[in-house]
């Protein structure tokens, strides 16, 4: 299963690359100041969606600034590792991180042992909207029945997610909370929570939509609502928690940072490279295939957003029990 999504993945990204290339060629920019490749770190799996995602636009930066643009796989400890080998890297924009809200939860939850200011903000690139799905022959037709389900039977529903401290760990417990629902969080490896809900191992999952698309698609999966701030356009009839009266928005947004000090002129070399290839035509048809909204933002904006999310985020944690004191 996992084989079959994947090579999907590689498909669209080749794709991609064949048809970004020549848009990229009309217009040649000057080769990045220093020449040499510029490392992009992947803190998730070759072949997952956030990696084939960092590979387009690795591929469309590496054409519009004329040098490599490599993608390395650093993964493990929630993003830490990842990010502890970015934070270490000369400042010179050659080191740069697909970096996302885990660098808050992984600080918050104690695996990491700085912040997001170890960083400067290059560009925010996209948003993913974590879902909440059940089996297509579940008895729950919408949210408003699981979760008075899970009330009348507390700590016997079971929710999938993506691992302790993940972004649909807690985008997950935030919503059975907000409910007033006692369940079982259930954390799982790559790719494993939908494979035991398919098995009826669990009763739903929390997330994000690359992993449930192909499944809703053949028809094995239904999700009955989306915990974002918007409706998630690869589901675009499916109504927002929010919608339904749960107060949760925890969209997931994902970016480029690079090691702090980098000089600004670096940075906006980098920033300008990022927000045209996320205009192109062909990245934002990938994101309806894999289940990601471009979103580009400025690295004056991102690196707001990233500290508003950081105190949101720490909040929220607190709340629930999940940051370290």
């Amino acid at each position: 299963m996992r084989t079959i999504i994947r090579d999907t993945f590689f498909q669209t990204a080749t794709a991609f690359v064949l048809l970004v290339a020549p848009a990229a060629a009309e217009s040649p920019d000057v080769q990045f100041p220093g020449g040499k490749p510029i490392e992009m770190t992947v803190m998730f799996g070759a072949g997952s969606a956030a990696d084939v995602t960092a590979r387009y636009l690795a591929e469309g930066m590496a054409r519009l600034l004329a040098v490599p643009v490599p993608v390395v796989n650093r993964t493990g400890g929630g993003g830490a590792i990842g990010y502890n080998h970015v934070s270490r890297q000369k400042p010179d924009g050659h080191s740069i991180i697909w970096n996302s809200n885990s660098i808050s939860s992984t600080y918050h939850s104690g695996v990491l042992p700085f912040d997001y200011k170890a960083f400067d903000a290059v560009a925010r690139v996209s948003i993913e909207t974590p879902a909440i799905a059940v089996r297509a022959d579940a008895p729950w037709k919408n949210l408003s029945e699981l979760i008075e389900h899970a009330r009348t039977n507390p700590g016997k529903v079971r929710i999938g997610n993506s691992g302790t401290g993940s972004h649909t760990h807690f985008s997950a417990s935030a919503l059975f909370a907000t409910a007033d629902a006692k369940v079982i969080d259930v954390p799982f490896g790559e790719g494993q929570a939908v494979v035991n809900l398919l098995g009826s191992r669990i009763e739903g999952v929390v997330q994000l939509p690359a992993a449930l698309v192909p499944h809703v698609k053949n028809g094995d999966l239904r999700v009955l609502a989306v915990l974002g701030s918007q409706r998630e356009p690869v589901f675009p009839d499916v109504p927002t928690a929010k919608e339904l009266g749960y107060s949760v928005s925890l969209d997931m947004w994902r970016g480029i940072a690079v090691p702090k000090g980098t000089p600004r002129p670096v940075i906006a070399r980098l920033q300008e490279a990022v927000e045209r290839t996320v205009a192109a035509p062909p990245f934002k048809e990938a994101g309806k295939t894999i289940g990601f909204t471009p979103a580009y933002l400025s690295a004056q904006e991102f690196g707001e957003l990233i500290a508003r999310d950081d105190e949101k985020l720490a909040q929220l944690m607190t709340d629930l029990g999940l940051k370290k004191k």
